[in-house]
């Protein structure tokens, strides 16, 4: 089950390094404009804004690939507290922006967070 929950964490890590990438790099892309429902005058004047909320999912996916690399305790901590992290800015994403991210990213880290708990 170890093996499971790193591979989890690490999947989680990457997913933040997508949406990394496109916050702070992608964000007046058409791809990017789409997937988050943006016009392209939406998206000019709101990206300092989103470079600045890339770099927060840039440091969960460094906690996330910390925790997996790190020995325990100190990684299985690690895994703990940014797995919880992520699924807290799911949820108030979700509250606050879009209901989508409950899915693309509270879940992902619930479960990522239980299978961490579960492997111990």
């Amino acid at each position: 089950m170890r093996t499971v929950a790193e591979i989890l964490v690490g999947l989680l890590a990457a997913l933040h390094i997508y949406i990394m990438v496109m916050e702070m790099f992608l964000w007046t892309a058409p791809r990017t404009r789409v997937a988050f429902g943006m016009t392209p005058e939406y998206a000019e004047s709101t990206k300092v804004l989103a470079a600045n909320q890339g770099l927060y999912n840039g440091f969960l996916a460094a906690g996330l690939i910390w925790g997996v690399i790190a020995s325990d305790p100190v990684g299985h901590g690690a895994q703990v507290f940014f797995t919880v992290c992520v699924v807290i800015a799911g949820l108030y994403g979700a509250a606050t922006a879009s209901r989508r991210i409950l899915f693309v990213q509270a879940l992902p880290g619930a479960i990522a967070l239980a299978a961490v708990l579960i492997a111990g």
